[in-house]
């Protein structure tokens, strides 16, 4: 075996030998990079012609508020009800089966909310927002509207879709080890991740939040103890951790499987005018010398995927992930509508058959890591390189003058 060395670079012949068309495919080791436009608001488009009666469909749910109060209610009950618990282990275990439970209904509950889809007014369902915050001792319900707002209107872009794992992660939790750890601790990846990656400006509702759930939680650990109070900060973290309902958050957007996100790719613009382009050809290849960790894929994968199993009753039927993003104006209530309206655009899409199962293979599938994300390259980050880049050459031939 011979070894071939260029520039300090030393490449074994082995590694160069093209795979046998049956080997499995290798794992990303870079995101998947692609140049086309976000496809759910030209799927929007395309469903309104063919089925212009989805248009009922659009708008809130009264009765959102009754039952996520009623859920808010029930996890204080039972927190009250440990206020006089001792057992450790009793307060994890009820706190996994039964607040993870209930957390993962609020927390797609505000979720809803921010949709605004539980009142007419924007004003009232900031209200409620903080409101269904108040079991999760940390004050996110702020916070997350409008970083979940530029992942619906900017999917995929590296700078304002928080939801992308970071280089970082994709670094540093690699193999089996890393993947147990991030999701393990998911909660507090997804509610830390925005705060690094894009900064929104401070309002008068992230200090009205902020301030209510600051005081709500003194208030409860001086009246119901640290044991009852624990309760709640237990059934928060295992809510975003190994918990079925949980799956969601990693089946939503990874590509499992790349064969079927690109079979998926195919079908996602079905009866569309298809895919629209974000870069012209020129525009492309000037990223392309200006940022080469940028390789734009020539087809597309599909990067959204719904659930339809039994466990959409417990969480506002987020499963149905494609309608969702296809129309985030059509309240949790009108989505199977949604769905068998147009069945044309939804049912021959690759989907999840188990949340469960997509926490399992995504753990221990060797092919599948935190590059396994559709990206899209942001213009304001490849403008502030092309100028880095610019100003070096140009230090570069003011020295050699």
């Amino acid at each position: 075996m011979t070894t071939i060395t260029h520039r300090g670079l030393e490449i074994k012949t082995d590694e160069m030998e093209v795979p046998e068309a049956t080997a499995p495919l290798d794992v990303l080791h870079n995101y998947y990079w692609v140049s086309t436009k976000e496809p759910h608001a030209i799927r929007r488009k395309a469903i309104l012609k063919a089925h212009p009666e989805v248009k009922k469909l659009m708008g809130h749910e009264p009765l959102t508020k009754y039952l996520a109060s009623l859920v808010v209610l029930t996890q204080l009950g039972v927190a009250y009800y440990m206020r006089n618990n001792t057992s450790w282990l009793k307060t994890v275990f009820l706190a996994y089966v039964v607040g993870a439970t209930l957390t993962n209904n609020m927390y797609l509950a505000v979720h809803e909310i921010t949709h605004n889809l539980a009142f007419k007014k924007p004003l009232y369902n900031k209200i409620f927002a903080v409101f269904v915050n108040t079991p999760v001792p940390l004050p996110y319900a702020a916070d997350f509207g409008p970083y979940h707002q530029l992942h619906h209107k900017f999917l995929g872009d590296e700078l304002y879709d928080t939801d992308i794992p970071t280089e970082f992660e994709a670094k540093f939790l690699k193999g089996r080890v890393g993947k147990f750890f991030f999701v393990l601790f998911q909660a507090l990846f997804f509610a830390l991740r925005p705060i690094f990656v894009v900064t929104i400006s401070l309002t008068k509702f992230h200090i009205a939040n902020i301030t209510y759930q600051v005081l709500f939680d003194i208030f409860w650990i001086r009246y119901f103890g640290f044991q009852s109070f624990m309760y709640l900060g237990f059934s928060s973290l295992l809510a975003g951790s190994f918990h079925p309902l949980s799956g969601h958050f990693i089946a939503e957007h990874f590509l499992f499987d790349i064969e079927e996100a690109l079979k998926g790719g195919k079908q996602t613009y079905n009866y569309t005018s298809g895919p629209e382009e974000q870069y012209t050809d020129s525009e492309k290849k000037e990223i392309a010398g200006i940022r080469p960790e940028v390789e734009f894929r020539r087809e597309y994968a599909l990067e959204t995927y719904s659930y339809y199993g039994i466990l959409n009753i417990f969480v506002w039927n987020a499963g149905l992930h494609n309608e969702h993003h296809d129309f985030p104006f059509i309240a949790w209530s009108k989505l199977w509508d949604l769905h068998n309206m147009a069945p044309e655009f939804y049912k021959p899409l690759p989907k999840h058959d188990s949340w469960c199962k997509a926490i399992f293979d995504f753990v221990f599938k060797s092919d599948l890591n935190f590059y396994s994300r559709i990206k899209r390259a942001n213009p304001q980050i490849t403008n502030e390189k092309g100028l880095k880049q610019r100003e070096l050459r140009q230090r570069e031939m003011q020295k050699s003058n």
